[in-house]
């Protein structure tokens, strides 16, 4: 199953080309994984199934560190102030990481009558979660691991043929 987060672009995103700078891509994909993952003043509801990291920079005990991003970018992102619908879900789970695979998808409104929509990328970052005191990995706990088993899915397959799994 896949997390939907409707992402906001600025002005700030766009390039002398007039779409979405790549190295931007890079900031909507952060913004959607921390609304969908971190607990930040919200509790755990509907809205947000998997947002039970305490982020240590909220006092909480946990630390997320990328570890390897990759991203295809298959068309160019223009400007809309309705939301990109970023899709995320886990494609991978281990014993200290995640693997967190994305699509970015024009707003779901903004589609021509009759059209379909656009995917403008495909994305996986890998996830380490640390111990905010021993700065050491630390293991995904139960809580964590049932909350998100429900987004488990099929990794992404990158041009070429490469996978994240």
């Amino acid at each position: 199953m896949r997390f939907h987060v409707p992402t906001l672009l600025r002005w700030s995103d766009l390039d002398a080309y007039n779409h979405v700078n790549n190295s931007r891509v890079l900031t909507l994909l952060e913004e959607a994984r921390v609304r969908a993952f971190w607990n930040i003043g919200a509790s755990n509801d509907d809205e947000r199934p998997l947002a039970i990291i305490d982020a240590a920079a909220e006092g909480g005990d946990t630390l997320t560190l990328i570890a390897r991003n990759e991203i295809e970018y298959l068309a160019p992102i223009p400007y809309s102030t309705k939301p990109l619908d970023v899709q995320l879900w886990i494609s991978k789970m281990g014993a200290a990481s995640a693997e967190v695979d994305y699509e970015i998808w024009s707003p779901e409104d903004a589609q021509p009558e009759g059209g379909e929509r656009t995917k403008y990328v495909i994305a996986s970052s890998t996830l380490v979660f640390i111990d905010a005191a021993t700065q050491r990995p630390r293991r995904i706990n139960d809580r964590e691991r049932d909350a998100w088993t429900a987004y488990l899915d099929e990794p992404l397959t990158f041009r070429g043929g490469r996978s994240n799994a």
